[in-house]
């Protein structure tokens, strides 16, 4: 795999349960910073479009949140963790592959290896973020329990990690949440 364009000033690992709010603030945080500055870089990106190349499946519907994904979704997971036992790097290497931004905001980090794996590549400048949302509010963000992806890994993996540089808590307090964002955003500039 062709290494990055660049080394990262930071990257910013988040992990967070289903609808706990983590695509919306890496898109805050992406859309105050620039996409000059900052990338978001989801793994779960080469993953579906690996898993539609290799089940002949349309990879930009797998992509939003539609029925579609989700009739796919327990398989999709079964598949990626079969990758990633064999090379735990796989969808690692593969997102960062020609990136130029000095910021990366990894949306979708969801286990140990992940950021094992980017602890490793990049040192330092590696952070891990958990953005965290009651399961009430996340119900009212359309989320309902389900058997088989909401108890595995890919959900659970990383609810004893505890070493998280940041918390941000995303239950619905558009203040709270905007002070810390604006806490992130003051940490970020420090590495620019």
């Amino acid at each position: 795999m062709a290494p990055p364009a660049c080394t990262p000033r930071l990257v910013l690992l988040f992990s967070g349960k289903r609808k706990s709010g983590k695509d919306f603030v890496t898109e805050t945080l992406r859309s105050r910073l620039g996409a000059d500055v900052c990338v978001i870089l989801r793994l779960s990106g080469p993953l579906k479009e690996q898993y539609a190349q290799e089940h002949s499946l349309d990879f930009q519907r797998l992509l939003d949140a539609s029925s579609y994904k989700e009739t796919y979704r327990k398989d999709m997971i079964r598949w990626g963790e079969e990758k990633r036992q064999a090379d735990p790097g796989f969808f690692c290497r593969k997102v960062v592959e020609g990136v130029s931004q000095p910021v990366w905001l990894v949306s979708d980090t969801r286990r140990l290896s992940d950021i094992q794996w980017f602890q490793e590549a990049y040192g330092a400048v590696t952070q891990v973020v958990r953005v965290v949302a009651s399961e009430q509010s996340r119900q009212q963000r359309g989320w309902v329990f389900t058997p088989g992806v909401d108890d595995a890994e890919s959900e659970c993996g990383l609810d004893t990690f505890g070493a998280f540089d940041w918390v941000i808590e995303n239950h619905g307090n558009e203040q709270h949440l905007e002070e810390q964002l604006k806490n992130l955003i003051k940490f970020i500039h420090t590495r620019l």
